[in-house]
């Protein structure tokens, strides 16, 4: 098998399993983990610490894994797209991996915060909402609160694969929507980054399972 149908086929294992990270997570943070209702920050902050480890392995799986993976599938389709419109697929793969270095940095960013809140809630509680809130701003902003570069990676290279006619036209449609959905998240609200999240389930499944079909 040539290097680049085993980056296709790679590409396409790690599309797919970006889809189960995303579903992992949201069936953790929406079934599974929940704060205390009517908790304070402390009282979070408590919580979290019991739960530290699980929440650690799930910053890691979230993020770093998921960057990890998404470095893979961006390198498999700069290599599948590369020849028909170069200029615009290199555009495309520079939001891609900017995309890679926020995503991991924000989890790396979440451990580090989780950490620091817990040991703040021992030796200064009076400072933890004011810590809280500026976590979350800056988590947030790193993963997952805006998706600029990601909805940019998806339009571009939906773009490139109208024009080629390269992957199946309801999947091209998918990827206008992602992509533009992604690019709305500039707006700060939850609507759009809901619909990026829901839709790009749908997109790296499918993309996965084109790109190992079509590399048999």
């Amino acid at each position: 098998m040539s290097s680049s149908k085993s980056l296709q086929k790679a590409g396409g294992i790690a599309a797919i399993g970006e889809a189960l990270i995303y579903i992992s997570m949201f069936v953790f943070y929406g079934a599974i983990f929940s704060f205390p209702q009517d908790a304070s920050s402390l009282d979070k902050v408590a919580y979290m610490a019991e739960n530290q480890v699980t929440l650690f392995i799930m910053n890691i799986i979230g993020y770093v894994l998921f960057g990890f993976l998404l470095a893979i599938l961006v390198l498999a389709i700069h290599r599948k797209l590369i020849a028909t419109n170069e200029t615009l697929v290199q555009l495309a793969s520079i939001f891609g991996l900017i995309w890679v270095g926020i995503i991991i940095t924000g989890g790396m960013m979440a451990n580090i915060g989780l950490q620091t809140l817990i040991d703040l809630a021992n030796t200064e509680p009076e400072h933890v909402r004011a810590v809280w809130l500026a976590n979350n701003v800056v988590e947030e902003s790193l993963g997952g609160g805006i998706e600029i570069f990601g909805g940019l990676w998806v339009l571009l290279i939906t773009i490139v694969s109208l024009k080629g006619k390269l992957m199946p036209f309801g999947l091209n449609i998918l990827g206008l929507i992602v992509g533009v959905a992604g690019i709305l998240t500039l707006y700060p609200l939850d609507l759009f980054t809901e619909i990026f999240g829901l839709t790009q389930i749908v997109w790296f499944i499918w993309l996965g399972i084109v790109l190992i079909r079509d590399n048999k």
